[in-house]
């Protein structure tokens, strides 16, 4: 059908960036522009010029190419621009490039920076190292053509109009990863222990929507799920322990902060079954009774609730056992079915529920369950377009199969390595269908590697993301607080427990000629002693802890 709507105006995808003494300049370096916009160096100040400025052997301007600008963060002493120097293209979407951000620039505008105070200058180059800290962020994905924030089914419903406006304009705020950092612009116009459970308003820490598509023989076809960590207020802060502690926050709480969770997910899906695959017993248990509890005010039709002792039911080796779970929900998956258009574009089918899963990290078990749920969703799309008989089955097509679990393996593993550092455990199930001894190992040094991220890196990262976010904000309308700063070293209290170890081993040698170095190793095993049991009881202090996270008590 015909429109009178212009389509949405395309952003540019190369930059020549120019610095000059004065001001940056961005020029599109893949076509003729009318406007380029200017950068002050001194205060961030933003306009667009006519022409570029006059270049000599006094000028001598640095020039590089860049691939999109970021966005701006303004802080008390001056604006940093953040632009992309390095990019990936790793798929398509409906044909148009998704791009992985590999590299970024921070571009300082803070000359006048000599009139602030010290305090202020000295809590900026800590806000400083925060930004290269975010270079290091991987799981940033961007396009110049398609929105990504929005799913298939809502794009088709919005209509032609809602096309035609600009990509921001467009986006869906929850997942507009530098919304923030674009404000300025517009304006000229969760890691994995420090964010857990759902603050006050019912927004949950690592929620991720993931839409499954499917084109062929002219058909689209999509599916859409969600994870999140359980919707209430809980912590579970790091303290050197393997598995640290779990605090239920202000219980009495708990029952409204879940009802506006799922208040808000009816608006934006419909219907929803919370599938919770935490333990039964332990700290994983008072977590699943709290939420089974706090939940069972608003169950109705639309809002289920099952709960699946992963580790239980299934083990370490016996996923296959997950055909139990699909048999408790597969009324609701037919009911609430999937989006589906057909080769006229023509809806075919709608989406009216989904399917929200958690376990404590919302990693590993959820990686495993949603791939559970989007084959069989898979299947069904593939015999409503004729692709599948009635009762064939993707693993009847082992080259086709083989894709597919490399596919949602890789999305697990994304997922995984923004928030906890490392790939998904039980990767190989998803990968291959089963376990393997290569992936029970790989499991264990991941295992490893997470509680040496989250106790000694994580903190910084956490830092870094509500930066760029701005759930900090130091800006010079805004009032800025000190960032909190942990008054031990772990690595000190390292260094003094080997030294103390050794000159036990050493005193225990020379114990034979001399029994007053058996004295001596006593007093140096006391010391090794003292400080380990010091450490663990106050593991909290020797932690990389968020500067600007603040405890819900």
């Amino acid at each position: 059908m015909a429109t009178e709507t212009c389509p949405s105006p395309k952003l540019h995808t190369r930059l020549r960036l120019w610095e000059f003494a004065d001001r940056y300049l961005f020029e599109p370096a893949d076509g003729l522009a009318d406007l380029y916009l200017s950068v002050n160096r001194t205060n961030g100040a933003m306009s667009l010029v006519e022409e570029l400025p006059q270049r000599g052997p006094s000028t001598n301007p640095k020039v590089q190419i860049v691939f999109g600008v970021i966005g701006v963060l303004k802080l008390a002493v001056g604006s940093y621009f953040l632009v992309i120097t390095d990019r990936d293209c790793v798929g398509s979407h409906l044909g148009h490039a998704i791009f992985k951000v590999t590299g970024l620039k921070v571009l300082p505008c803070n000359k006048s920076s000599s009139a602030s105070s010290d305090e202020q200058k000295k809590m900026e180059a800590e806000f400083s190292d925060l930004l290269y800290a975010a270079e290091r962020t991987i799981g940033l994905y961007f396009s110049y053509d398609a929105n990504l924030t929005v799913t298939s089914q809502r794009l088709h419903d919005l209509g032609a109009e809602f096309k035609s406006l600009p990509l921001w304009r467009q986006a869906e705020p929850r997942f507009l990863w530098n919304g923030y950092l674009l404000e300025p612009l517009i304006e000229n116009k969760r890691t994995r222990m420090w964010r857990r459970g759902a603050d006050p308003e019912g927004y949950a820490a690592n929620f991720v929507e993931s839409e499954q598509i499917m084109q062929s023989k002219g058909f689209t076809a999509s599916y859409v799920q969600i994870r999140g960590s359980m919707p209430f207020l809980w912590e579970q802060i790091v303290d050197l322990t393997y598995k640290p502690s779990f605090d239920i926050v202000r219980v009495e709480e708990a029952p409204r902060v879940l009802e506006r969770h799922f208040n808000d997910l009816q608006k934006k899906y419909g219907a929803v079954v919370a599938v919770d695959l935490v333990n039964t017993h332990g700290g994983e248990g008072r977590l699943y009774e709290r939420y089974a509890k706090s939940i069972e005010p608003i169950l109705s039709e639309d809002i289920r609730f099952v709960h699946f002792d992963f580790h239980r039911i299934c083990g370490h080796i016996h996923f296959e056992r997950l055909s139990q779970l699909y048999d408790q929900i597969e009324d609701y998956l037919k009911k609430h079915r999937y989006f589906l258009l057909g080769d006229k574009g023509e809806k075919l089918e709608q989406q009216t529920g989904t399917v929200r899963t958690n376990c404590v990290d919302c990693l590993d078990r959820t990686n495993v369950t949603q791939s559970m749920v989007g084959r069989k969703i898979l299947e069904s799309q593939l015999q409503r377009i004729g692709v599948l008989g009635a009762n064939d089955t993707i693993s009847n097509y082992p080259d086709f199969d083989a894709h597919y679990k490399v596919l949602w393996a890789n999305h697990g593993d994304a997922i995984s390595t923004q928030y906890s550092g490392t790939p998904a455990l039980k990767g190989d199930f998803v990968r291959y269908g089963k376990r393997t001894t290569q992936g029970i190992l790989n499991d264990l040094w991941n295992a490893l590697a997470r509680y040496y991220l989250n106790n000694f890196a994580d903190g910084t990262k956490q830092d870094a993301m509500d930066l760029l976010q701005g759930h900090y904000v130091s800006s010079v309308s805004r009032d800025m607080a000190a960032p909190s700063k942990s008054n031990a070293s772990v690595r000190l209290a390292f260094a003094l427990v080997l030294g103390a170890f050794m000159l036990m081993m050493m005193s225990l040698k020379q114990a034979r000629n001399d029994a007053r170095h058996l004295l001596l190793s006593l007093l140096w095993a006391g010391l090794c002693i003292a400080i380990t049991r010091y450490v663990k009881t106050n593991g909290r202090k020797f932690t990389n802890r968020p500067r600007f996270y603040l405890s819900r008590h």
